[in-house]
């Protein structure tokens, strides 16, 4: 009688779970917490958007975002986990063009190759590069420097962060676009390293990334910040000439999107890039963004394209990298 008893207790259980996930799981989305990949550690230029969008997702959706730092390899590992994570609309992840569109042209091995392999949410925004060139340096333009760089090729050296980053690359774009040879000196530290290497006077120039920093730089007198490879102007630093208004329409910039696994429900991928773009369209998310971001919402469909663009974009630099 009690192995019947038991029995029976067990049978309860399983359906008593059986009906509660079910409940659960009829419910609008979303019913429980978020979970919001950040393929880089902590404390990086991704670290205030991130924590941005999810503050903000949170009060829109009404329930917890919780970010997960996921760092390695160049913010592949992280993106992967959003990639191969169940198609629910509980687990998204920032990402970066750096990962999207030139990981897979340099890492074969990777579970994402295009964006039929993830689904785009919305793209938050944009750091641009800026030149800039110590306060001393002679040219008080960026006609000046261009014209200097012409006028000198491979003589003139701009520091950037690292081989084959967007600063680099873009130095590449720009030389294509202008016609110019201006040389790039890669440094493994990162933006902060190739910034010291302009102040102790190593290079005549650097492609920094986003403004962070920069103003006070400015204000000590150690360095002017020539030029703005964007649209109109760059708020953190409004003396910089825009690039693309100056007749050189370069394409890259260090820009931060959020994917989903490929697979959402209609009324969740609905959900989801409403509340986005409304996000990234608000008062308090412009507000945000002076600190150095430029914002340029774009829903799924314009955030694929833009994708795609860049990976070409990046196919042709690496192109014409390799046969130098």
């Amino acid at each position: 009688m009690n192995d019947y008893k038991g029995i029976a207790l067990r049978v309860f259980s399983i359906i008593s779970l059986a009906l509660l996930c079910a409940t659960t799981s009829a419910q609008p989305y979303p019913n429980r917490p978020i979970t919001f990949v950040v393929p880089y550690a902590p404390g990086g230029s991704t670290d205030p958007v991130a924590r941005q969008y999810a503050m903000q997702l949170q009060k829109v959706l009404g329930v917890e975002v919780n970010i997960e730092n996921k760092p390695g390899g160049s913010g592949t590992i992280g993106t992967g986990m959003v990639v191969r994570a169940k198609p629910d609309g509980y687990t998204l992840g920032l990402a970066t063009n750096s990962i999207l569109a030139y990981q897979p042209l340099v890492n074969a091995s990777l579970v994402f190759k295009s964006p039929d392999q993830y689904q785009p949410i919305v793209k938050l925004g944009e750091m641009p590069v800026i030149l800039v060139v110590r306060a001393d340096a002679p040219w008080q333009t960026f006609a000046e420097f261009v014209q200097h760089v012409k006028d000198n090729p491979g003589k003139v050296r701009a520091s950037v962060s690292g081989l084959r980053t967007v600063p680099d690359l873009l130095a590449q774009e720009f030389n294509k676009i202008a016609g110019t040879r201006l040389r790039t000196v890669p440094f493994t530290g990162g933006s902060g390293e190739a910034l010291v290497a302009l102040l102790g006077n190593r290079v005549e120039a650097t492609l920094f990334t986003g403004a962070v920093g920069i103003p006070s730089h400015v204000q000590a007198g150690k360095v002017r910040v020539l030029a703005a490879f964007k649209q109109g102007v760059y708020d953190p630093v409004p003396q910089a000439q825009s690039t693309i208004d100056a007749g050189y329409k370069t394409t890259l910039g260090a820009s931060f999107y959020v994917i989903a696994p490929k697979g959402l429900a209609p009324d969740v991928l609905n959900k989801l890039t409403k509340a986005s773009m409304d996000i990234v369209q608000s008062a308090e998310f412009l507000k945000f963004s002076k600190e150095g971001y430029a914002l340029d919402p774009k829903g799924p469909n314009a955030l694929r394209d833009e994708i795609i663009r860049d990976t070409n974009t990046f196919s042709e630099l690496l192109k014409a990298s390799d046969q130098k």
